[in-house]
């Protein structure tokens, strides 16, 4: 097990657009990092959340800084998610003031869930600027109990590469449907299978590892990732 060493982000704040006003933002940046992660977070808890602060310190722990930033609804307090086109500005403007702030970082974009398809819906529609790649931490890619895949039929007009980081236990991402979707994207995009995680990345005790353990993994597997579009 790595040592993790806690760093303090820097409090940000950025127009995420004229009807939705200002929104926060977190940049955390080891002084050796290598590259950047615009981390939008999922559907029900924010930037600040303990799983989202924890990724983001395993990542600065694998030289990738990130910029985690709120969605409009998040920032007013609702648990209610935005309207897609409000999503999707909000990706747009959080990618052009990361760019702004750390541009001098090769820089991907995604998220946790919800955060992570909004990213790919907006890159679908038009490239986002300076984006090399996408993370998807956990892709919802149906709701839970209704296996399908309509929520992936965009995926085929995204421009760069693709991670997938995905549980075996995600209830939100069958796995037998995932799998042949990734092999027949024309972009033959990466999936990282974390063995006994769900939606969360929690693992059951009885797995022998901890939610720790799943976090460095995926810190590594992401920071390896983006050292390959380099």
């Amino acid at each position: 097990m790595s040592q993790l060493v806690s760093q303090e982000p820097e409090r940000l704040r950025f127009v995420a657009s004229d009807k939705n006003g200002e929104v926060s933002a977190l940049l955390l940046r080891p002084p050796d990092a290598h590259g950047l992660l615009v981390l939008a977070h999922g559907a029900g808890a924010g930037m600040d959340h303990p799983v989202m602060e924890a990724i983001a310190q395993h990542l600065a722990d694998q030289h990738l800084a990130t910029f985690r930033y709120q969605f409009p609804s998040m920032e007013k307090g609702s648990r209610r998610p935005d309207s897609k086109p409000t999503a999707l500005a909000t990706v747009r403007a959080a990618v052009s003031e990361a760019a702004r702030v750390a541009g001098d970082l090769p820089i991907v974009a995604g998220g946790k869930s919800f955060g992570g398809r909004m990213t790919s819906l907006a890159a679908a529609d038009a490239q986002l600027p300076s984006v090399r790649g996408l993370v998807f931490l956990g892709f919802p890619l149906h709701p839970a109990g209704k296996p399908g895949t309509d929520r992936a039929d965009h995926l085929s007009q995204v421009g760069v590469p693709m991670l997938f980081l995905q549980g075996t236990r995600d209830q939100l991402a069958d796995l037998d449907l995932l799998r042949p979707i990734c092999r027949e994207l024309p972009q033959q995009p990466t999936l990282h299978i974390v063995e006994g995680a769900d939606h969360s990345f929690h693992v059951l005790k009885r797995s022998g590892r901890s939610d720790r353990d799943v976090l460095e993994e995926i810190a590594r597997a992401t920071a390896g990732w983006v050292e390959g579009l380099l």
